[in-house]
This record gives C-alpha cells, structure tokens and sequence, in this order.
C-alpha cells in the first residue's frame, strides 16, 4: 500500500483535483451511479404506486445481479476488442460508450412501459438489460483508472470516482422522486405519464457518461497477453460466455414450474413460505452455476475451447489468491466477503417501501432518506478512511460491522413511532455513517486482498461475491416482511450480522495486514 507523502503541500494536493484524469473519473462516476436505483429504490416505488404487491416488488431487485456475477464477463470486456468502435476510439472507450448505450436503450425500455397494465417479464427484462449494461460500464470503469494514470493519482482518482457515483445515485434517488412527484404521481393517485418522464429524464442525464468518454483519451499504458489477440481466441471466448449463460438461463426456466410445486411442499412442512422460498431458489442457483461449469468442461473436453484460455481468464486468478493464503483461510476469507454487507442489503431492498407504507411523501423521501443519507454516507466515510489509517482495516471493519447490525434495530423503533420526521432523521444519521464507515473499511479491505497482477478479474471476483447472497436473500425482503411484519424482519436482518462478527475475529486472527 503507498505511503503518504507528507511533503507534498496541501496546495499541490489540492491542485491534483484538476488533473484531467482525476477529473474524468468524477464525470464517469455520475453515469455509473445512475442506473443503480432505477433498479432498486425509484423503480420499487414506481411499482408500488402502479399497484404491485410488496413481495413481487422486491424480487425485481434480482435484476441487479448482474454486478454479483459481472466477474463471469470480465475477461471478455477486458481482451475482445469492438468491430468499428474499437479501431475509433480504443478498447477501453469503445467499452465504455457499449455500455452507455445499452444503459439508455434499457432504461428507455422501462419508462416505455406501465407495470399497471403491461407485461412484468418485459420491466423485469428492461431491469436485468439494465443491471447487466450498468455492470459491465462499472467493469471497464475499473480497468480504465488503473490504466489512464500512474499510482500517485489513484487514490485521487477513486475518491473522485466515488464522489460522482454519490451524486448519480442522488440523482437517480432522490432526483428520480423528486420528478415523478413534480410530474404528479403519488401512491393515492398513480400517473404513469409522470414515471415515464422521470426515466426519460434519467435516460438522457447518461449524455454526461456519453460526453465524457468521448472527451478523454485512451489509457496510454493497457497490458494486454499477446494471446488474447488472436482473432480465434476472441470467437472461443465469447462462446464460452454465451453457452454458458444459456446453459444457467436454461436451468432456471426448465425449473421454474418445479420450483412453484417444491415451494408449496416445503412451505408446508416448514411452516415458512418465505424460508422454503429462500432455499429453494438458493439451489437453483447452485444448479445454474454447476450447469454452466459443466457446459465449460465440455467445451474442454471437445477441444472447441482451449484450456489455456479459460486457465488464464478465470483459474490462475483464483488459483493466485487460494496459494497466497492458503485454502482454510482463503475459505474464511471469501465467506467473510460474501456475508459481510448482509444485513445493510437485504435491508436496503424494501426500505424505501418501508418509509412509504409509514406514510412518508416522495419529497420527504428524497430530502430526508436520499439527500440527507448521502451527507451522511460521506461523512462515515470520510471518518472510516481517517480510522482506518489510524487502528487499522481489521479493527474498523469490525466496528462498520457490528454498528451496521445495531442500526437496523433502529428501524424497529421506527416502524414503532410511524410518520415521524425526527425519528426518520435518527434513524437516517446512524444507518448511512455506519455503512459509509463499514463501506471505507471494506474497500480498503478487498484492495488488500487483491494481487495487482489479476486485479481486474480478481477484484471484479470479490465485488460480486460480496453482493450476491445478500441480493439472493433481500429478493425474498417483501415476502418476509408479509410473513413476519417490519418489526420481526429488522430484528433478523440485525442478527444476519452476528455471524461476521466472528469471521472478522477469526480473520483477524491469521491475517496480516500492511496498514
């Protein structure tokens, strides 16, 4: 990790704010915040006025996914060059606007369509289109800072990069409330009129991603094997990218029916719809991915794709990490990444619904929940660097952890006192300082893990790892919350932190860290 350099003066810090890469990924950050909530939050309550149950609402957060497993394409984003756009612009932008263009089409899909009288599978489309594109914009993102700048700026350039995701999110959130109550919907009086100009505006806020890269320059120092740039290994790659997400599609549409009539069963031996619910799809999951592992070993084993490359896309990686530490801790390690942002996420997934079934309007929404909470956010995460560099990543980690537990016992009070605007304010400040301090402590954790020689796939690997189970469970949020009441499901959503507790223990225990 670098050290600081204490003999650079405040001024000259300051000044590297305008560098141009610096202020590149400021722009960039804003269009990779965008498309976020108008999968979650915006597109929750868009649904909600439209008259779509609670449980239904909540699985649309599955169309996120895509950034829990943006690690199976990042080798195909990272080595296949674009016909046309690539010989244009260069690998890494020709990427860049792919994405941009896709995030448009997909959020103009949406707003072309009325969940009150429309097809839910095609908005679920529109959203997984969405969540896949907005993955893939944050994967070439990645690889573009570490390459379009020397390390000095890096750091500059991340919180720069995270200062405009901040404000795309805000935009999308808050923004996004803000306008389709200006625009005359509300959950009294539903006008789709009012949503569709919302999206439509969010669509065209992506012009500043679009702008942007078209403006920058290609990064000057891209590593790229030799062997990636022959023509046949791009075809194999891609075909092992396509088969295998036909193969894991194939898996969860075969099942789908089967799946209904296990659920039914199990719920009544159970007693526990959402339970059985949540184990039932768990495995389905499983059976997709060993499905499109094997579609790879058979690709193998028919010599119609080579071993080399998938061992240089997707097993050295991980190979690297398990040899560096080890399997028992590397094990531990990757169970700790996986779980350790559970209970904020799968929170997260019905709060907005929450606030509105408490009676909370779009505007306080906007001010309280998303501008307030991203003041806040800030703050915790400005105070989590700053502890972080003063005990260490392990000892912050645990602290972002367990208050981000606690707090969720805050919505519990919440859902006590009901439309209460000092509460709301409470319960807003401790939530987001806690998860901008868990947050600050996590990166710097995940950054420590990563050898710089498979930083792409490896971090792309831990980035998604750390968000799937959470968003697997927090689909389920609406049904729990049915099943259970707010009170009793912020109550669980605080004990799914309990076991991170001891993981971080238990890692702190057999892990050096440099900091």
């Amino acid at each position: 990790m670098p050290q600081p350099m204490a003999h650079i003066s405040w001024l000259s810090s300051l000044r590297a704010f305008t560098k141009a890469p610096v202020v590149a990924m400021f722009f960039l950050g804003i269009s990779a915040g965008i498309p976020l909530l108008l999968i979650f939050s915006s597109l929750g309550l868009w649904l909600r006025e439209a008259g779509i149950e609670r449980a239904t609402v909540t699985y649309f957060s599955w169309a996120a996914l895509g950034y829990s497993f943006k690690f199976v394409w990042a080798p195909l984003v990272d080595k296949l060059p674009l016909p046309i756009l690539s010989s244009w612009l260069g690998h890494r932008r020709s990427w860049i606007l792919l994405s941009q263009l896709m995030i448009i089409v997909a959020i103009i899909l949406m707003a072309s369509l009325n969940p009150a009288i429309d097809s839910l599978s095609m908005m679920a489309f529109a959203a997984i289109l969405l969540g896949f594109s907005s993955a893939t914009q944050d994967i070439v993102i990645d690889a573009y800072r570490i390459e379009s700048a020397d390390n000095d700026l890096q750091a500059l350039m991340s919180s720069s990069y995270i200062a405009g995701y901040r404000i795309g999110m805000l935009t999308s959130g808050a923004g996004a409330l803000l306008l389709a109550s200006y625009f005359g919907s509300s959950i009294d009086h539903y006008n789709y009129i009012a949503w569709q100009s919302t999206y439509f505006s969010m669509a065209g806020l992506m012009l500043v991603g679009i702008m942007t890269t078209l403006v920058i320059s290609e990064p000057s120092n891209q590593v790229h094997d030799d062997f990636f740039h022959d023509k046949r290994e791009h075809i194999q790659l891609l075909m092992l990218f396509t088969l295998a997400i036909i193969s894991f599609i194939s898996v969860y549409y075969i099942s789908s029916n089967i799946a209904i009539q296990i659920k039914a069963n199990l719920a009544m031996v159970l007693s526990n719809p959402p339970l059985a619910s949540v184990i039932i799809e768990c495995l389905r999951l499983t059976l997709g991915l060993l499905s499109a592992w094997m579609v790879a070993r058979i690709l193998i084993a028919t010599k119609l794709i080579s071993y080399t490359l998938v061992s240089k896309s997707y097993i050295e990686p991980i190979k690297d990490f398990f040899l560096r530490y080890g399997w028992p801790l590397a094990w531990l390690l990757l169970a700790l990444i996986g779980l350790y942002r559970i209970s904020d996420i799968v929170l997260g997934v019905i709060s907005n619904i929450f606030y509105q079934d408490l009676g909370f309007s779009k505007p306080e929404i906007a001010s309280v929940v998303k501008t307030y909470g991203l003041i806040m956010t800030l703050v915790g995460g400005f105070l989590g660097g700053v502890l972080v560099l003063r005990f260490g990543v392990m000892r912050i980690l645990f602290i972002g952890a367990l208050l981000s537990a606690l707090t969720n016992l805050l919505f519990m009070l919440l859902a006590q006192v009901g439309h209460n605007m000092p509460m709301l304010y409470l319960v807003i400040s401790a939530d987001n300082l806690s998860a901008g301090l868990a947050s600050a402590a996590f990166i710097a954790f995940l950054s420590s893990l990563t050898n710089v020689s498979f930083t792409a796939v490896q971090y792309a690997i831990f980035s998604s790892l750390m968000t799937l189970l959470p968003k697997v469970l927090g689909g389920y949020s609406g049904s729990m919350v049915e099943s259970l009441g707010y009170e009793q499901f912020f109550f669980i959503t605080a004990l799914m932190g309990l076991p991170v507790l001891f993981l971080i223990v238990w890692s702190s225990k057999h892990l050096k860290l440099k900091h």
